[in-house]
């Protein structure tokens, strides 16, 4: 239960904080416009949430790692942590993809990319955050975990503890968020499979963000809405882009 706790905390943390560090790349290195990335509607990544659980328990296996050189084993692991998230990248990538007619993000453009999804320029960035979460991150985390008395490696098993009820409140409305995006998936999927059409949705947004700066509209929390009916949405964003490529 306290392992199940403590996930569900870094999910958290991690969901949050990597959509502000999404939001911020996107403005000044991507989109150079303020934009709500991913596609959702609040404030956070479950992608970023993932990750920072996987780094957590990846930086625990430090000890097994069979190298003697303290720095060496350092190296190995900020490179098995970066193939992970990886890895955990092209899946989610690839579920959407085949599952939803979905691309939530695109690295055709980058060199040595795989379907777009993955691409060794970002695994290098999943290396460099990996050594930055080790350093800086990871031993706040220690000890705001023993500072909660959550079970760490070599403490007793200490009482269970209550769910926060910011916990439960952050749940609750990711729960909801995510009810809100799976229903808006669902259209955009039937109406790919129509079409034979793989929906990006970084040329949908900026298309909402386009059509909403010729209304004189600021809109920042809800990307993937202009008041257009969804499906009148979805044809006007293959009549932009028919040029582009079809399928997968």
């Amino acid at each position: 239960m306290n392992l199940f706790l403590t996930l569900s905390f870094l999910f958290c943390i991690g969901s949050v904080l990597g959509w502000c560090l999404e939001v911020v790349f996107r403005r000044f290195f991507s989109a150079h416009h303020w934009v709500n990335p991913g596609f959702l509607v609040g404030p956070y990544l479950p992608l970023y949430g993932s990750s920072l659980c996987v780094l957590y328990l990846l930086a625990m296996l430090e000890h097994v790692i069979p190298c003697g050189s303290p720095w060496l084993k350092k190296l190995l692991l900020f490179i098995i942590m970066a193939l992970a998230i990886t890895i955990l990248e092209y899946v989610a990538g690839l579920i959407f993809i085949r599952g939803m007619k979905i691309k939530l993000w695109d690295y055709s453009d980058r060199w040595g990319n795989i379907k777009g999804i993955i691409c060794p320029l970002f695994t290098f960035f999943w290396l460099v955050l990996s050594a930055a979460y080790y350093f800086l991150i990871h031993p706040h985390i220690l000890s705001a975990l023993h500072w909660l008395e959550l079970k760490l490696p070599g403490s007793q098993p200490p009482e269970p503890l209550p769910v926060p009820f910011s916990l439960l409140f952050f749940y609750g409305i990711f729960l909801i968020d995510v009810g809100y995006s799976t229903h808006l998936m669902v259209k955009i999927r039937e109406f790919a499979k129509e079409t034979n059409i793989v929906v990006r949705v970084e040329e949908l947004r900026e298309d909402i963000h386009s059509a909403l700066q010729k209304k004189n509209i600021r809109h920042f929390f809800f990307p993937m809405h202009d008041g257009t009916p969804v499906r009148e949405l979805l044809d006007r964003y293959v009549k932009q882009h028919f040029s582009r490529e079809k399928t997968q």
